[in-house]
């Protein structure tokens, strides 16, 4: 690193569990963020200051001024613009070190394979179940870790999956039924709420790629905004569950989020 990059990095280098292998760790790691959002925004924005080298940014929609009361990657004179391109706008200000790739359409089990061969880690931000299961089964065929967040009205919460088999994943936590799916356009969200859980998830993604702390491997971290408290659950795994069930190891699944060379 050039003395520019270690002052940038300087107050996160000085930490005795990081230095500068860890904030070399995140320069040479790849993240995929999954929706642009109330959630995507404070994920992308520290990720982005934090100095991860490549974040590949993915949202279909436009800006919509119903966003703006939470989703502080966009601003008020980008309204229509799509939420991809408004993203790389503000992240480029933030930290022009960080490569940005923009995809623009929407993710699909068959689509997903191809973006994850090439980024170490996926955090997902966006605000449906199809695509949160599309996610989670994809992490799980590509052996990649998954910090999955959601947040709606005064709650939110928070679970990061290792990706390695016999762990839990999403859908061990979560049916597929339909059941759980509610919206923020449907049931509403208080502005901060999203910003609580996205910055616990770029916290959660720079420990993985770091190995820094204890991640929230088989924990669900549950928000009540309402009266601040939270709540941990153990999550354990599905010995039915149709997606990570039947994941066996294989030498080349064991790649360390990280370490490219």
């Amino acid at each position: 690193m050039n003395d520019r990059q270690l002052l940038r990095y300087s107050r996160q280098i000085m930490l005795p569990a990081f230095g500068i292998e860890g904030q070399e760790r995140l320069r040479r790691a790849r993240v995929l963020v999954v929706g642009l959002g109330g959630l995507g925004s404070p994920v992308a924005m520290y990720l982005a200051a934090a100095g991860v080298g490549r974040l590949v940014l993915a949202d279909f929609d436009a800006v919509d001024l119903s966003n703006l009361q939470r989703q502080i990657l966009h601003t008020t004179e980008r309204i229509g613009t799509p939420k991809a391109q408004s993203a790389r706008t503000t992240l480029a200000a933030l930290n022009p070190e960080v490569e940005l790739v923009l995809v623009k359409r929407s993710l699909t089990i068959d689509t997903l394979p191809g973006l994850l061969t090439d980024v170490d880690l996926v955090v997902d931000c966006c605000d449906n179940f199809d695509t949160r299961f599309a996610v989670n089964a994809a992490c799980v065929a590509a052996c990649k870790p998954l910090v999955s967040g959601a947040a709606i009205r005064l709650e939110g919460q928070v679970a990061t999956f290792s990706g390695q088999p016999g762990g839990p994943c999403y859908q061990c936590l979560f049916p597929r039924d339909g059941s759980a799916d509610e919206t923020c356009a449907a049931h509403g969200v208080l502005a901060p709420v999203p910003g609580i859980i996205g910055s616990i998830q770029a916290t959660e993604a720079i420990k993985v790629l770091t190995g820094l702390g204890q991640p929230l491997f088989g924990r669900l971290l549950v928000l009540d905004a309402a009266v601040m408290q939270w709540r941990q659950i153990r999550l354990v795994a599905d010995p039915a569950c149709p997606v990570c069930a039947l994941v066996t190891v294989t030498p080349e699944r064991q790649a360390e989020p990280g370490q490219r060379e």
